[in-house]
C-alpha cells in the first residue's frame, strides 16, 4: 500500500487522514511543530506522541524528504542544489547568502513550456509539473534551511502555469498552522499566466515579480512566445486593476541585452509601459549561454539605463549576478547534462 505523504498537506486534509487511522485530531498541530518548526526527519523523534502512534504513523506514512543528489559551491557562497523527483526527473534550487539575508531560489516545474530565448531552462522544454511537497522538500532538505529569510520562486519552471501547486506550497509556507512565514518574506515570478496570475492576485498576499525583458510587443514575442497567448499590454492592465497599496509588492525584471533593449528609447518605452504602476524595475545582466546570440552589455551601458529610469522616477535597482561559475544565476539552470 502506498504511503499516505505528509509534506504539503494542509492541515485539514492531514486531520481528516489521521482521524481516518484512529489518531487524535491534534496530533495535526504536533506533526506541524515538529516538520516545520523543529525539523525532525522521523517519527521515532516525535516524543510527545505515544509510541503506538509513532509506529502506526512510520507504517502507514511518509514525512516526504528527499536529500539533495549533488551540490555546487560558487566562488561568492552561491550553493546550487540537484533534486531527484519521485518521478525521477532532476531539478535545482539556488541558496544566495547575504549579508543580511539569506534566500532561496526554488523550481516548480522540471523544465518550461515557456521557451523563452535567453533560458537553459527554457531549452529542456516541459517535463513534468513538481508536487507541493517536491517544492517544500526544496526548502526543508538543504542544510541551510533554518538560516533562511527569504524564498523566491524564480528557479525552473513557470510557477502561474502550476498554479494548484505552487498555491499550495503558499499556503503551507505562510500558514500559522506550518511555517508561518511572513507573505512579505516571499516572492512568486511570472511572465504573465493569466489564469495563473488572476488566482495568485485574489488568494495569495506573497509578492509578484514579471518577467518583462522589454515593452515592445513584437520584440517581447520574438523573445518569449508566451506574448503571443498573454501580451504584456493585457498584462499590465490585469495588474492596473489590482490593489497594490497593502502587503504585496510588485516588481518587473529585466534582462539586459546588449544593443537590443538597452537604448534610451526603450527606457522611455518602459517608463511609459509602467507609469502609474507602484513597483520596482530589477535590472539583470544577461547571462552568456550556448548558441545564443544575445550578448550582455557593459558596465556603463546597465548604470545610464538604470540612472535615468531611477531620475524619472520608476524604482530601479541593478541586481548583482551570484553563481554564475556554477551555471547558477538567472536564466541558466538546467538538467541536461545530469541525464536528463
Amino acid at each position: 500500500m502506498e504511503k499516505f505523504q505528509i509534506l504539503g498537506k494542509y492541515p485539514d486534509e492531514l486531520r481528516t487522514w489521521l482521524q481516518a487511522q484512529g489518531l487524535p485530531g491534534y496530533a495535526t498541530k504536533q506533526l506541524h511543530e515538529w516538520i516545520y518548526v523543529k525539523r525532525v526527519r522521523n517519527f521515532e523523534e516525535m516524543t510527545n506522541l505515544s509510541k503506538a502512534n509513532r509506529m502506526l504513523l512510520a507504517e502507514r506514512a511518509d514525512l516526504g524528504f528527499s536529500e539533495p543528489v549533488h551540490t555546487s559551491c560558487s566562488v561568492d557562497g552561491t550553493v546550487k542544489y540537484l533534486f531527484k523527483t519521485h518521478q525521477g526527473h532532476l531539478i535545482e534550487s539556488v541558496y544566495i547568502p547575504e549579508d543580511d539575508r539569506a534566500t532561496l531560489c526554488v523550481s516548480s516545474q522540471v523544465g518550461c513550456k515557456m521557451n523563452c530565448g535567453f533560458c537553459m531552462t527554457g531549452r529542456m522544454g516541459f517535463q513534468a509539473q513538481l508536487t507541493a511537497q517536491e517544492i517544500l522538500n526544496q526548502i526543508l532538505s538543504i542544510q541551510e534551511s533554518e538560516r533562511l529569510t527569504n524564498i523566491v520562486f524564480m528557479g525552473m519552471g513557470e510557477p502561474m502555469d502550476n498554479i494548484d501547486e505552487v498555491m499550495r506550497a503558499l499556503e503551507v509556507l505562510t500558514s500559522e498552522d506550518a511555517f508561518a512565514w511572513s507573505p512579505k518574506r516571499i516572492t512568486v515570478s511570472s511572465i504573465g499566466v493569466h489564469p495563473g496570475l488572476l488566482r495568485f492576485l485574489e488568494e495569495s498576499k506573497c509578492h509578484l515579480a514579471i518577467s518583462l525583458h522589454t515593452s515592445i510587443p513584437s520584440q517581447r514575442l520574438s523573445w518569449m512566445p508566451s506574448e503571443k497567448a498573454w501580451p504584456i499590454e493585457e498584462t499590465i492592465k490585469v495588474l492596473r486593476n489590482h490593489d497594490f497599496s497593502k502587503q504585496r509588492r510588485l516588481s518587473f525584471e529585466y534582462i539586459l541585452f546588449k544593443g537590443l533593449n538597452d537604448t534610451p528609447a526603450h527606457a522611455k518605452s518602459l517608463i511609459a509601459l509602467l507609469r502609474g504602476l507602484e513597483c520596482r524595475v530589477n535590472l539583470i545582466r544577461f547571462h552568456a549561454i550556448p548558441d545564443s546570440p544575445f550578448k550582455s552589455p557593459d558596465e556603463m551601458t546597465v548604470h545610464a539605463f538604470s540612472s535615468y529610469l531611477n531620475a524619472k522616477g520608476l524604482k530601479t535597482t541593478v541586481r548583482k549576478s551570484r553563481g554564475e561559475d556554477i551555471q547558477a544565476a538567472c536564466g541558466l539552470l538546467s538538467t541536461k547534462k545530469a541525464g536528463q
